[in-house]
């Protein structure tokens, strides 16, 4: 059996398709490599905001006892304001 023999004008077409799909690869390779790279700079962005959100929840998760110490307080200043008057009734 002969070896295929291919004409140059075929050999040429092939080299070229060769050729084509080398570059697309490369552009298709690139466009991988930015599309990671978004992906990762995204990526980090919510794991900040997420830590963020995280300590935001831990900073606020008693503020619900504000009015609580609010009414306290003011309990311990009417306290400290009677012993105060009592104190000066009895001239000490």
């Amino acid at each position: 059996m002969a070896p295929l023999a291919l004409s140059a004008g075929v050999t040429a077409a092939w080299w070229v398709a060769l050729g084509v799909l080398l570059v697309v690869a490369l552009v298709v390779w690139a466009l991988l490599e930015v599309l990671r790279r978004a992906v990762l700079d995204v990526d980090e962005s919510v794991t900040a905001v997420w830590t963020m959100g995280k300590r935001v929840a831990q900073n606020t998760q008693t503020t619900y006892l504000f009015g609580t110490t609010k009414a306290r307080g003011v309990d311990l200043l009417e306290e400290l304001q009677r012993h105060a008057a009592l104190r000066e009734r009895s001239g000490a």
